[in-house]
């Protein structure tokens, strides 16, 4: 009876020898004379060693992205609960804005306008003749403008007794306009000019108006003219 041929097996051992040489006195300062074994795990650990620094590299750009990302979150956050206040406190703002308006309107109504001056003049010298005061100077000076109102200073010297003076201060601070008595100075007066023991009381009295429209636009225009001379 005739027998079967074995079919030759995988040597394993030879194999491995094989392998073991291709790796034995490999020159490390020339690997183009290494076999091919080692030359094959050196690219796949050079490309290896390449993708692993590209993915920290990129790791680190996302770590900074990330980073100022989050700080973009607490800014919006902190922009948020700013606004959340104010969006609480909106109606009690909106009172205080109407209040505000409604104060400003009445001291608007204090301040004169440009034609209402004369009268406010008047007003004036009317306070001391009405408390029997001798008005021995009253002269308009020079109009000081401000941003958005213009200052007149009076310069005036009454006689009087001292009790009328008083009221006649008074009387002025109780006017509807705004007008203020600056550096006051009361002396004895001339016996020969007002006997019976008269004082003589030199003030500047200082009243104010808001500016017209077009005063307003003049200031602008100045303004600007002197921001471009800069």
């Amino acid at each position: 009876m005739a027998t079967k041929n074995k079919k030759p097996g995988v040597d394993f051992t030879k194999i491995q020898g094989d392998l073991r040489r291709q790796f034995q006195n490999l020159d490390p300062k020339d690997p183009s004379l290494w076999p091919q074994l080692p030359k094959v795990l050196l690219c796949i650990a050079i490309a290896a060693a390449v993708a692993a620094a590209l993915w920290f590299a990129k790791i680190n750009e996302y770590q900074d992205e990330l980073t100022t990302e989050q700080a973009k979150e607490q800014t919006l956050k902190d922009d948020y609960q700013k606004k959340l206040v104010k969006a609480v406190s909106l109606d009690a703002l909106k009172k205080q804005r109407e209040q505000i308006q409604q104060y400003v309107i009445q001291l608007e109504k204090q301040l004169p306008s440009k034609a209402e001056m004369p009268a406010l003049l008047s007003d004036i010298n009317q306070a001391g003749l009405g408390r029997s005061l001798q008005f021995e100077l009253f002269r308009p000076g020079q109009i000081i403008t401000r941003d958005y109102y213009a200052e007149l200073p009076i310069a005036i010297r009454v006689t009087g007794r001292y009790h009328d003076m008083g009221e006649f201060a008074s009387d002025v601070a109780k006017l509807s306009r705004i007008v203020t008595l600056n550096d006051l100075k009361i002396a004895p007066a001339d016996a020969k000019e007002a006997p019976g023991g008269m004082l003589r009381m030199d003030a500047t009295a200082r009243t104010f108006r808001y500016l017209d429209a077009s005063e307003i636009e003049a200031q602008r225009q100045a303004a600007a003219a002197k921001d471009k001379k800069k």
